[in-house]
């Protein structure tokens, strides 16, 4: 026997109106079920799907909304029992924000043929809230109209809700993020670009279900996608690189796909892409006013070098104008006495030339390595630009007594660069080597000065070293070599070490130097093989 209070005349009078089923017994208001029936009826299996019924079905009283009954579901739901629920007004359990969306219908109240769907929070008996969905509605009196009760039909969606909640954080964290996010079906049609996507590329939202994405990419790129990204996304779920994005509709901007993500579903079948891009104009005019400076800087950086070799440098062109002088005045003394012949006046001329010829050439490398140039990479020799160079120096190497020694890879290996820039480097290291002897003790000085020059292919990479058995480096010095202004040098600005680590570090490379402090300094240069 089921003990339930009362609490409401309309919950009697509802009783009342089935005396087939139930007698009410009005001294304790306990309701006895029949255990006799006649037949098993409609009602009874009505009876028999509430009980049963995951759902929470109660009854409510139109006053104050209270519960006239409610199913076992009650208490797996709120956590009350039937008996405890009954009477207790639905209004006093709601949250306070939901407490009037279903009686001034607001945002979260539909209303179809006469049925209430609503979504709302709900306190349990534990004092936690839940959401409930609850679909509802009003039993009216057939002659008077008048309003009786209302049926209720409640769900737990809190998981549900919780979930559309964080979905929609998410969408708001896509919509106005600044990274360009696309949707796509397996047909490759966008069904959605984010706010950034729109005005990066200046596609208007009307697009989306008909914008395909080869009109996104060249077509070069979209065969790519086809052929190696799509099938690598499908197999490991995602996808890193770059794509350049090239709308006809995007103007003075420059963006590219970065990311591309599949999602599945738990069968595993694909259900759409996730693309994501990126603006990378201000990135790429950053790097472009970066390039431009450290041109700039490496250009002053080769004017204060050959600044620093003037007296050399004038002393190499010296050489071949004063054999040009030479043989020019022997030659003319010689047609004054009359004592020379045809064949020895050709010689004299040969030679001539042959000097001019050295002389233009001093002077085209000068002029070649201090000319404004723009970043530009190509294909050279590196055992070519370190003979070059040591050449362009041999004439200061020579006043300090100094050789270059030569151990250069056999294999005459080409590398990927700028030449004029791998030059200037080449240049700034030697000249080191040279001052590192010129600093030496007085004792140091009977020694062998040489300075090696090394070149060596490896797998994927190219070694460049150039070593000393000068004075060598402290630790501390070590440290700080390759910070702008820092110098050992009593005249030196301390730029040419750090320029040239700029210069190996954007060729993707890198440039370090190893040094006892006692027998001599190495500085070597890796470079990829691929530039």
């Amino acid at each position: 026997m089921c003990q339930i209070p009362l609490k409401s005349k309309l919950y009697l009078h509802r009783l009342k109106r089935s005396p087939k089923y139930w007698t009410t017994l009005s001294n304790t208001h306990t309701i006895t079920p029949m255990t006799e029936r006649d037949e098993y009826t409609p009602l009874d299996r009505y009876r028999q799907l509430s009980d049963k019924s995951p759902d929470l079905i109660s009854r409510h009283a139109p006053e104050d909304f209270s519960f006239i009954d409610a199913n076992p579901a009650v208490e797996k739901i709120l956590g009350y029992t039937a008996e405890e629920i009954v009477g207790k007004p639905a209004y006093d359990l709601f949250h306070p924000d939901d407490r009037d969306s279903w009686t001034n219908r607001g945002s979260s109240v539909t209303y179809k043929e006469g049925v209430y769907t609503s979504i709302y929070r709900f306190c349990r008996k534990d004092g936690h809230y839940i959401w409930l969905e609850t679909t509802s509605r009003t039993i009216r009196d057939p002659q008077t109209g008048n309003l009786e009760e209302i049926l209720c039909v409640s769900r737990d969606v809190s998981e549900r809700v919780l979930a559309e909640e964080a979905m929609t954080r998410l969408a708001r964290v896509v919509e106005a993020s600044s990274d360009l996010v696309m949707f796509s079906g397996e047909d490759h049609l966008i069904s959605y670009l984010n706010e950034a996507a729109q005005k990066t590329m200046n596609i208007d939202k009307s697009r989306f279900p008909t914008l395909h994405l080869d009109e996104l990419v060249s077509r070069k790129n979209y065969q790519r996608m086809l052929d190696q990204v799509f099938p690598e996304v499908i197999e490991k779920g995602n996808w890193r690189g770059e794509i350049m994005l090239t709308p006809d509709s995007m103007e003075e901007r420059i963006a590219v796909i970065q990311q591309i993500i599949a999602h599945k579903s738990e069968e595993g079948d694909l259900q759409y892409f996730s693309i994501i891009g990126r603006d990378i104009t201000d990135y790429k005019k950053a790097e472009e006013e970066a390039m431009q400076h450290q041109l700039e800087m490496a250009h002053i950086s080769r004017l204060l070098s050959v600044g620093e070799m003037a007296s050399g440098l004038a002393h190499e062109i010296n050489q071949p104008l004063a054999a040009i002088l030479n043989y020019s005045r022997g030659s003319l003394r010689k047609l004054e006495d009359g004592t020379i012949s045809i064949e020895r006046i050709k010689q004299a001329l040969e030679l001539i030339a042959k000097q001019a010829v050295r002389a233009a050439d001093i002077i085209k490398r000068l002029r070649s390595f201090v000319k404004k140039t723009e970043y530009q990479r190509m294909d050279f020799r590196i055992n070519e630009v370190c003979l070059e160079i040591a050449q362009f120096l041999e004439q200061e190497a020579r006043n300090d007594d100094i050789q270059f020694q030569f151990r250069l890879d056999s294999s005459d290996p080409l590398i990927h660069a700028d030449k004029v820039q791998i030059e200037q480097v080449v240049l700034n290291l030697l000249r080191n080597a040279i001052e590192s002897y010129r600093i030496e003790t007085a004792t140091d000085q009977k020694k062998t000065k040489v300075i090696s020059v090394q070149t060596q292919r490896k797998p994927g990479q190219m070694l460049i070293q150039v070593q000393d058995r000068g004075s060598g480096i402290s630790k501390q010095q070590l440290e700080n070599l390759f910070e702008p202004f820092f110098t050992t040098k009593e005249n030196g600005l301390g730029m040419g070490l750090s320029i040239s680590r700029t210069i190996i570090e954007a060729h993707g490379g890198r440039l370090w130097a190893e040094s006892d402090d006692n027998r001599g300094t190495t500085f070597t240069i890796r470079l990829p093989q691929g530039n």
